[in-house]
């Protein structure tokens, strides 16, 4: 599963270990440690055994501090350290963070070998295949990792330009694959089963990571493991099974944040299912009731409502 911020959090990691996903990464967590006590900061360093190995993803540009990032990162009991240089969002670009660092090779081979050489455990790095369309460097980037001790590299299939716009690009994540020795897992645009095992074969890659796809489907996870394990198609899950999923989710959402925060929370997981479903469901007017619900007991009844009337609706067409 790929490191989301404002996604991946506590609740979603173990959703989406429970389906299969075979390793998550806590949300994205700023180096400068003095900033860890802020709320937001407090949540992304919940952990739990429900989700080990623990991965750590911390984002920054000054190596030093990268380094003693990490180390905190692993006195916190992360298990692996994971870089971020992928992010495209421009607040953490124009701190030269993210996919703006690699703009500046001889910065990110200064970052890699400060963190390797600070930390015991694995150092990973997610990262783009280039800056801009016109300068696709991931190979080099992944050169530059692998000579610095990084374990595995993760490439999403755009540029930082490209941000999240066009279509994934998996010719260059497979250039990258013949240039290194080290796992390199294949990112963008995996958002089925079938996808996953193309990605694999074009690039040859030693895994994918799953992103946007697993919005509102945790789903994905399974259907992708027994597909690539034994070929088996794992069918949509019924009406039934989203309504337990959905509610289970909400529940631990509502339990990990509190009451207050955690309504506002549930109310994106809710839109992404609603538009997640293959059921002919009117997901706008969903989405517009629950976002004016503001408490827990009365979004869980507003779920329950709303699966109440798509089971009727499936019962009407049968």
């Amino acid at each position: 599963m790929a490191p989301m911020a404002g996604v991946t959090d506590l609740p979603f990691r173990r959703l989406s270990r429970t389906f299969g996903a075979g390793l998550t990464t806590s949300e994205m967590l700023t180096s400068d440690t003095s900033l860890w006590q802020s709320r937001k900061s407090r949540s992304r360093l919940a952990l739990d055994a429900q989700t080990h190995p623990v991965s750590m993803q911390i984002a920054g540009s000054d190596p030093e501090q990268l380094a003693q990032a990490a180390k905190a990162c692993v006195t916190h009991g992360a298990h692996i350290v994971d870089i971020n240089m992928g992010c495209p969002a421009k607040k953490v670009c124009k701190k030269l963070a993210g996919s703006a660092l690699l703009s500046d090779e001889p910065l990110v081979a200064s970052i890699l070998a400060n963190v390797v050489n600070a930390v015991d455990v694995p150092v990973t790095l997610k990262t783009r295949i280039g800056t801009c369309p016109e300068n696709k460097n991931g190979v080099h980037i992944a050169k530059i990792a692998e000579e610095c001790g990084v374990a595995a590299i993760a490439v999403h299939g755009r540029t930082r330009a490209c941000k999240f716009n066009g279509e994934a690009e998996y010719d260059t994540i497979g250039d990258i694959v013949d240039a290194i020795s080290i796992p390199v897992f294949a990112n963008g645009d995996i958002d089925c089963a079938t996808k996953a095992k193309a990605v694999l074969a074009k690039t040859g890659a030693s895994a994918v990571l799953v992103g946007r796809g697993a919005l509102g489907n945790p789903w994905l996870f399974k259907q992708i493991d027994k597909y690539l394990s034994n070929g088996e198609h794992v069918a949509e899950p019924l009406i039934e099974e989203r309504r337990r999923v959905i509610v289970g989710h909400l529940q631990s959402i509502h339990n990990f944040y509190g009451e207050e925060h955690g309504t506002r929370i549930a109310r994106k997981h809710f839109g992404w299912y609603c538009d997640a479903m293959k059921q002919n469901v009117d997901s706008v007017s969903a989405k517009k009731i629950f976002n004016k619900i503001n408490t827990a007991e009365q979004q869980l009844s507003y779920v329950n409502h709303f699966f109440n009337g798509l089971t009727t609706n499936e019962e009407n067409a049968a």
